[in-house]
């Protein structure tokens, strides 16, 4: 049996025993026993939401750390017993977290669990191939992100509606904040000559950032970073940097450098000069207690390092 399957089995006996104890239990919670609500989430980008609305109201947990790839994380029996325990679950959705997608199944009976960016418009979302029907890497639109930003509010609001209006004025900050950073990256971008507002980057992650901020994005994997690249993958990024005199390329934070560093030697063989921007920080937000362990420090530091390598 995987690892995954004796997870999910795992989350099934835990749920069968929270009902045999429901009387037992019953008003336990954070939000009936008068203590906080406890909130795990998944990804840092959103537990930074989540952190910002909850508040003094919510001890946040995050499960994914920095340079974790949700795309390949395997959940623990740890996490799942903090699923089930916990008074609210969020997560990305849109199948980012792949491999805990029967997870959420499961606890969802138990524990109110939200797919937050399954609450952006299904217009306003970019395909992401056979399979990824959506590309789940809305965050790097902030006009997009505003949407998951709403949803967790919502969230709040349903469990714990006492704290109605407190959970509705910090998410106004926080929605506050992305029309800055949004006004921030339209007037960087326009530092870069139009020509060169190229990011290639490891995996296709910034096809939201590139339609929002016009553009182009080209990342030798495509949407997850569980797809394999081969040789004619470099060598189109490298016939593309070539012909189009680009000097620059961005490694990822939480994926390995090994693709770009192909594509470096590759175009170095065909007398073009190519180098490291700087990291980019994708699916992964930085280490807490730093600027870029927030959602408006990552952004930031992604639109400079860009801005700066490329104008």
């Amino acid at each position: 049996m995987s690892l995954l399957k004796k997870i999910v089995v795992f989350s099934s006996g835990l749920l069968l025993l929270g009902a045999c104890g429901a009387g037992e239990n019953a008003g336990s919670s954070g939000e009936s026993g008068g203590g906080k609500l406890s909130v795990v989430t998944t990804t840092g980008q959103v537990r930074d939401i989540a952190a910002h609305i909850g508040g003094e109201q919510a001890d946040v947990q995050g499960m994914m750390g920095p340079g974790v790839d949700p795309h390949l994380y395997e959940p623990t029996q740890q996490d799942v017993q903090n699923l089930t325990e916990a008074d609210l679950n969020l997560y990305n959705g849109l199948n980012l977290e792949g491999n805990m997608g029967e997870v959420f199944q499961n606890v969802e009976s138990e524990t109110p669990s939200f797919a937050v960016a399954e609450n952006v418009p299904e217009d306003m979302l970019i395909s992401g191939g056979e399979d990824y029907p959506h590309d789940p890497h809305v965050w790097f639109d902030p006009d997009r992100w505003a949407y998951a930003v709403k949803a967790v509010r919502d969230a709040f609001i349903e469990v714990d509606p006492a704290n109605e209006e407190a959970y509705k004025e910090r998410a106004q900050e926080y929605l506050d904040m992305l029309d800055e950073m949004d006004t921030y990256a339209e007037e960087q971008i326009h530092k870069i000559p139009e020509e060169s507002r190229v990011i290639v980057t490891a995996h296709d992650a910034f096809s939201y950032f590139g339609d929002a901020y016009g553009m182009e994005v080209k990342g030798l994997q495509g949407i997850s970073t569980d797809a394999e690249f081969g040789v004619g993958d470099v060598n189109n990024i490298v016939d593309l940097m070539v012909e189009r005199s680009i000097g620059a390329l961005f490694v990822e934070s939480s994926v390995s450098e090994q693709a770009v560093n192909s594509v470096v030697e590759g175009a170095k063989e065909q007398g073009q000069q190519v180098e490291i921007g700087g990291e980019l920080y994708s699916d992964a937000m930085g280490e807490a207690g730093t600027e870029e362990g927030t959602y408006e420090g990552m952004f930031r530091h992604n639109i400079d390092t860009i801005v700066s390598s490329l104008q």
